[in-house]
């Protein structure tokens, strides 16, 4: 996990002003085009969301309408630090949100009607229900939600973390998956390992990671290695299927997304029985 986002102000106050533009590109910018990384594609910032200690998204699933209460994704330790294991459903929350347009311009404060689901078990996961329509957006403000796709992303898909706390775009591809990846007390499944171009820092956590094909989210951004130590906070490792560890020092992570659309049937209501769905349960 990264720090909280004032934390990370504070560090790079510290650090001088010189420091930002070595970990986020510009809006509208990205790293240059090398053989290892493919020629970035349109993604903007458009429906994402800045939280006060995080970002988010605005989301859809494929068998939303626009009639549905609107949702947004971002990380459950942006909800809280929750213990293993630990599974919050339909709680009612007061938590704002900054919606942004495609040059990054808040054009609107979302509000959520409650947190409908979170948990840091096997992934690492907050939606919230907010009190209006993907509808009623769209026709007050001209932003659209992205739509989280239902299958499971492959290595060397060119990607985009967007993050609507830092109005930044950063740029890589899927390297590849990771069997278990262990940080603190917590446990991820199947986490997504970027390559190296993507350089997050505290205020990405619960970034989409939006597949510049096709503009569709395929995973949350939650963390990275921060220092080369194994396993703890701000520091998680890989474990594979022999239980043989990595540590990639400067590389980060996000969770899979595709599992969530089955869990949210009629209404984008919850419902965990869904034939299907398979995320963690109370």
């Amino acid at each position: 996990m990264r720090k909280p986002l004032v934390a990370a102000i504070f560090a790079l106050a510290v650090a001088g002003a010189g420091a930002a533009p070595a970990v986020a590109a510009p809006v509208g910018a990205g790293p240059a085009a090398t053989a290892a990384e493919p020629t970035l594609k349109a993604v903007s910032l458009a429906g994402t969301v800045a939280l006060s200690n995080c970002s988010g998204s605005l989301v859809r699933f494929p068998d939303s309408v626009d009639t549905d209460p609107a949702l947004v994704l971002s990380n459950g330790h942006c909800s809280r630090l929750m213990d293993p294991g630990e599974v919050i459903t339909n709680r009612p929350a007061n938590r704002p949100f900054g919606l942004l347009d495609s040059s990054g311009a808040q054009v609107a404060t979302l509000n959520a009607a409650k947190l409908a689901y979170a948990t840091m078990t096997d992934t690492d996961v907050a939606i919230y229900e907010l009190t209006t329509t993907y509808a009623a957006i769209k026709t007050s403000y001209g932003v659209s939600a992205l739509t989280v796709r239902d299958t499971h992303p492959t290595a060397g898909t060119a990607v985009t973390v967007a993050s609507g706390a830092w109005k930044k775009l950063l740029d890589c591809t899927i390297d590849g998956f990771v069997h278990r990846l262990k940080e603190g007390r917590w446990t991820w499944k199947d986490s997504v390992r970027y390559t190296s171009a993507c350089q997050t820092i505290g205020g990405t956590s619960g970034s989409p990671v939006i597949d510049q094909a096709t503009g569709e989210v395929v995973a949350v951004h939650n963390t990275g290695n921060e220092n080369g130590a194994s396993c703890t906070v701000d520091n998680p490792c890989e474990v594979d299927q022999e239980g043989s560890v990595t540590v990639r020092k400067g590389i980060n992570y996000g969770q899979q997304t595709y599992q969530i659309p089955a869990c949210f049937g009629t209404g984008n209501q919850l419902d965990l029985s869904a034939a299907g769905c398979t995320l963690p349960k109370p």
